[in-house]
């Protein structure tokens, strides 16, 4: 059993990570950098080292620092949670080599499905459907040329080496494709060290599904019901949910079947991400796999009752799976708003500072997933992520009015949020309807704004007729105050008061 666990992260993931460790007995090891000297990953922590300068090249990627820290503390176990070294190779085979356990999937396995063209072969091998593109890396103008013609425009250029929305780009015709590739290519690189760049066609109004599969040590599998990723800004995500109101059961069955397939061809251990790509028509394509625990892992909790960072700990251990495919039902709705440093409105753009003042909502089916806290200074070195609002409900309508009455109860002060936009967004016909794709953010982008400038606009009156009533108040107490000064009448009061 694995007594002590290093957590090689930060944030809101490096909390709910401690969390679980509490919950089962396990003592936590934290890492910080000179930006996160106050988080509350640290001050949750049972021990706390220090990893380094600000920048996350110093710190949280600071291999040396890291392997040192695992030594000084006594730690068993490593998880990396997500980002930063949760898909790096050499980590995690240094850590195997330490005799401590690695709490995720094998080098092997993470090698083979985080090479985008080495998955698309594996899928392919499994018989999954695939999206029309190239299995090799193309660096070529002139092949590149002639593949996207035969494919079919649009087409996207994207990384061979890694995810998030790093080195990808829409190519809508011929002359387009050589400043894609260039761009692409250098953005992949400077992201992953890893430059490769492959084609493929490019789904109009798709949705982003992904499955959750998990597997021991053994060989057992199992796989979840979907996650709805489709609202996502510059290929990131911003809001979730689970069930999908877009997928039927006979598409979820046979989603899962080709999830199953490609996690056990793999040899997969752990917690992974099967996504797919699933046009208008309900044709679905295999994406890609993420051999780690997902940021949106929390909606499948709360609609499973399974504790997904508990079982990678046991897992780990190798212990087998505490459920089969046959005690997983479906219970009720759940949906998750990221909560970014970021103005909605305006781009995403980042925000900094320093949270002066935080309300957190609370009540029947809310949960979040915090890493930051009030007086924290919001520092520019880090993912924007500052936490995860979840919201259950037996049914998607209640879910949804219970996320919109969570972030209108959700108050940040100081620094610029998400917040208000997913409040919007939720409240939206097109979200409320459940009829949208990854493009819907951008088609109503300008819709939502409209919104958020007549809300403003309403504060501002609101705000004028409560100065103007709380001006009029203070004359009329004013005058009470004189009309009341005899002392008869106090006591009077004070009487009255016993």
């Amino acid at each position: 059993m694995i007594h002590k666990i290093l957590i090689a992260n930060r944030g809101e993931i490096a909390v709910r990570i401690i969390r679980a460790c509490q919950e089962m007995g396990i003592a936590t090891v934290a890492m910080y950098s000179d930006a996160d000297r106050l988080a509350p990953h640290i001050l949750k922590a049972d021990e706390a080292y220090y990893a380094g300068p600000s920048p996350s090249s110093e710190s949280y990627l600071n291999l040396p620092r890291i392997f040192e820290i695992i030594k000084q503390s006594g730690a068993d176990a490593v998880h990396p949670g997500y980002g930063f070294l949760s898909e790096n190779t050499s980590f995690s085979d240094e850590i195997t080599r330490m005799g401590v356990i690695w709490i995720g999937p094998s080098a092997e396995a993470i090698t083979t499905m985080g090479d985008k063209m080495a998955a698309r072969k594996l899928a392919i091998e499994v018989d999954a459907p695939i999206i029309p593109g190239t299995t090799q890396a193309i660096n070529d103008f002139d092949k590149a040329k002639t593949i996207a013609s035969e494919i079919g425009y649009p087409v996207l250029i994207k990384a061979a080496g890694g995810g998030g929305g790093k080195g990808m780009r829409i190519v809508h015709d011929e002359s387009e494709i050589l400043s894609a590739m260039e761009r692409a290519a250098s953005e992949a690189g400077k992201a992953f060290s890893d430059d490769r760049i492959y084609i493929e066609k490019y789904l109009e109004e798709p949705h982003h599904i992904e499955i959750q599969v998990f597997a021991d040590q053994l060989g057992n599998v199992v796989t979840f019901g979907e996650r709805e990723c489709s609202v996502q800004r510059r290929y990131q995500k911003v809001i979730e949910e689970s069930p999908s109101p877009f997928i039927t059961n006979d598409l979820r069955q046979q989603l899962q079947k080709t999830a199953y397939d490609i996690t056990k061809k793999c040899n997969y251990v752990g917690a992974g991400t099967v996504e797919f790509l699933v046009d208008k028509h309900h044709q679905y394509y295999f994406l890609e796999m993420n051999t780690r625990l997902q940021v949106e892992h929390p909606i499948t909790e709360m609609i499973y009752g399974i504790d997904l960072v508990k079982e990678q700990i046991r897992v780990a251990s190798k212990t087998p799976l505490s459920f089969s495919s046959s005690d997983l039902q479906i219970n009720g709705h759940a949906i998750e708003c990221r909560i970014y440093a970021e103005n909605g409105y305006s781009d995403f753009a980042p925000s900094i500072g320093i949270i002066k003042e935080m309300e957190i909502p609370h009540g029947p089916g809310i949960r979040l997933d915090e890493g930051v806290r009030e007086g924290q200074e919001i520092s520019p070195y880090y993912d924007p992520l500052l936490g995860k609002l979840i919201a259950w409900g037996a049914n998607r309508d209640e879910s949804m009015d219970r996320m919109i009455r969570a972030l209108d109860e959700f108050r940040v002060v100081g620094i610029d949020t998400t917040i208000p936009f997913c409040r919007e967004f939720i409240a939206h016909s097109a979200f409320r309807q459940g009829q949208y794709c990854t493009h819907t953010l951008n088609e109503i982008i300008l819709d939502l704004k409209e919104k958020m400038q007549i809300s403003k606009t309403g504060d501002l009156i609101a705000g004028s007729i409560g100065a103007i009533i709380h001006k009029s108040k203070s004359v009329r107490n004013a005058v009470t105050k004189k009309q009341s000064s005899s002392k008869w009448k106090t006591a009077g009061k004070m009487s009255n008061l016993r």
